[in-house]
């Protein structure tokens, strides 16, 4: 009797291992779990209703909804990876991918995904993913950078109203904002808390890479006249022509908005996605309107990191898991995801829906910004972080706020930001 009982017990201890703590039932069912990010009210709405959907007309793959937060999903990442605990289906941004990417954390997805879904997307999204031989991510919705403006106080002005055919260039938009200030009033406010990534962003529409990859294979920092415009116009708007409000480069975007509404800025370079915000916050009869951002030698270029769908290396159902991301980025599903977060689609087809194209709160203006964003410059430059932290943050700063010089700027980027990068080229 006793031996019995221990090769019951021992049965049991099997079948219990074989569910992978729930993963698959008993009954062969196996269930998913997708972290997903979104956070305003819409884009959670649409997310659930999309599961809820997937499980309604898959019986023998469930997905479990788990919501997740960006303020700590990177650290939340690691330890779930290291943990051997990280959901399937995960949902970041792309320049949160590389260490991942580069740790084995990630599944490879060119073998995994339908090629619907890989012609779909432009390869200038999925190069924002593509890290080494790779693809970690599925690139669906991004956010181009424009500039929010007060429509009544442009119009009195009598200046030219740019459009995506003939955008400002960045001279223009310096004088411009100087036509606009006075009497305690700006032309802008640049909400620059973050002051790196929407810098090198918006350089790459006067040409600037910062980034630059040798034939060796190494990558270093050179701060050369094309890098140099978009900061430059920043610091001038502000130290020399009095036409940007110093007030708000420690602000985020939000901390704007209440200056913007009250008449004390004309416009705010801000992502796509505030439009919503505005929306809904803005005073009865204010009247607002969507511009792209000024344009370089390379036109409306501008980099981007999108919000990605990624399938953990650790899990036992990544074929599952590829049909599941299939599912929620199918062209009417893309759609839906745009609209719940107020950003643009990477999906042709789903760019090309008449939602995404009406003027009201500016969505046609993105959309023909979309063919101009690329990959983000610091996307795949091992290191980046550090050099973010440690040594562009505090220099950006420093010169928007005219601490410091353009010399001294350049000598901080490159000497300082070169001996971080070298560390993680050894």
């Amino acid at each position: 009797m006793r031996a019995r009982w221990t090769v019951f017990l021992a049965l049991l201890l099997l079948l219990a291992g074989c569910t992978g703590g729930g993963d698959t039932a008993t009954d062969g069912r196996i269930t998913l779990r997708f972290q997903s990010l979104a956070w305003q009210d819409e884009s959670v709405a649409v997310n659930k209703a999309l599961v809820k959907e997937w499980n309604a007309t898959h019986p023998d793959v469930r997905v479990e909804y788990v919501q997740g937060s960006w303020d700590s999903i990177h650290d939340q990442l690691l330890t779930s990876f290291e943990g051997g605990e990280a959901p399937d289906v995960i949902h970041d941004a792309s320049d949160d991918l590389a260490d991942f990417a580069y740790g084995g954390y990630l599944a490879d997805l060119r073998e995994l995904l339908p090629e619907r879904l890989k012609s779909d997307i432009p390869q200038r999204s999925w190069e924002t993913t593509t890290f080494g031989d790779g693809v970690y991510g599925v690139p669906f919705l991004q956010e181009p950078r424009v500039l929010i403006a007060n429509a009544k106080w442009l119009r009195e002005a009598g200046v030219r109203i740019p459009t995506p055919e003939q955008p400002w260039s960045w001279p223009e938009f310096r004088q411009i904002t100087r036509q606009l200030s006075g009497d305690g009033r700006y032309g802008v406010a640049w909400p620059l808390k973050e002051p790196v990534s929407a810098t090198l962003n918006l350089s790459l529409s006067a040409g600037g890479q910062l980034f630059h990859r040798g034939a060796d294979g190494k990558v270093t920092v050179r701060f050369a006249a094309p890098e140099q415009v978009v900061p430059r116009t920043i610091h001038d708007q502000v130290n020399s022509d009095d036409s940007a409000s110093s007030s708000t480069l420690g602000s985020g975007g939000s901390d704007t908005l209440p200056g913007f509404f009250g008449g004390r800025y004309a416009m705010v370079p801000l992502g796509f996605s505030y439009r919503q915000q505005i929306a809904q916050q803005a005073p009865k009869g204010f009247e607002w309107q969507v511009l792209p951002a000024p344009a370089g030698a390379d036109g409306l270029t501008q980099g981007v990191s999108p919000q990605t769908l990624s399938i953990a290396e650790d899990s036992r159902h990544q074929r599952e898991a590829a049909e599941f991301i299939d599912f929620m980025l199918r062209p009417e599903n893309m759609v839906r995801l745009a609209l719940g977060d107020w950003m643009l689609p990477t999906g042709t087809q789903a760019l090309k829906s008449p939602s995404l194209r009406t003027r009201k709160d500016g969505w046609a203006t993105g959309t023909a910004l979309a063919t101009h964003l690329r990959s983000a410059p610091a996307q795949s430059v091992r290191g980046y972080p550090e050099w973010k932290d440690k040594v562009a943050t505090p220099a950006f700063q420093e010169y928007y706020s005219g601490a410091i010089d353009l010399h001294e700027l350049r000598k901080r980027l490159e000497d300082d930001g070169n001996l971080v990068l070298a560390r993680y080229q050894r």
